[in-house]
């Protein structure tokens, strides 16, 4: 039998191919992100009280025992109102929102049953965050994703919420890593 080079150079493509299904084999794919993100999520709701839908009365129950409602049709964000805030006082489009922060990974929480503060600016004065209420144009608005302006939708200034969101909600710039998170946010008219 005659060995020819191109049996050579079949063969060491074969053994290629067959080494990078290997290697891709460790790597999640964006599916499998997607399902263990809806599991996290799913495991820190279990632990809490759900309601389907925002109020139609849009009057939320307060405080640390309040229900997450879901506020939108796919499950993405889900909203717990700690303080409704300045109801007399509430946000106009264009508005400059400041808020502080402090979020927590719920990959974490489903692995540990703990939550650990991961990012924030909750302790730190000198470090603001802002968006323009509903003005999606500028970069500062669209960087934070949707679901941090959803309060605002339905309370006033000085509310306190805390907020499930799903990684394509959250900020732009880590919808791929589809991490869900965990964030209690608290909301202020800028002065200016």
């Amino acid at each position: 039998m005659k060995i020819t080079r191109n049996f050579f150079i079949s063969l060491f493509s074969g053994v290629l191919i067959a080494l990078s299904a290997i290697g891709c084999s460790d790597h999640e794919s964006y599916s499998d992100g997607l399902n263990k993100e809806t599991k996290s999520i799913n495991a820190f709701l279990a632990d809490q009280r759900v309601v389907g839908s925002v109020p139609a009365d849009s009057v939320f129950e307060v405080g640390k025992d309040a229900p997450y409602y879901r506020m939108d049709e796919d499950g993405s964000v889900y909203m717990q109102v700690i303080n409704r805030g300045d109801m007399k006082n509430r946000a106009k489009a264009d508005d400059l929102v400041y808020f502080r922060f402090m979020r927590y990974n719920l990959h974490t929480y489903a692995a540990t049953g703990e939550l650990e503060k991961e990012l924030n600016n909750s302790e730190n004065v000198n470090n603001n965050a802002s968006f323009r209420y509903l003005n999606f144009h500028t970069s500062s608005s669209s960087a934070w994703g949707q679901a941090l302006q959803m309060p605002l939708n339905y309370l006033g200034y000085g509310c306190e919420v805390n907020i499930v969101v799903r990684s394509a909600y959250g900020l732009t710039d880590e919808i791929a890593s589809v991490i869900p998170y965990l964030y209690n946010v608290r909301y202020y008219k800028s002065k200016i």
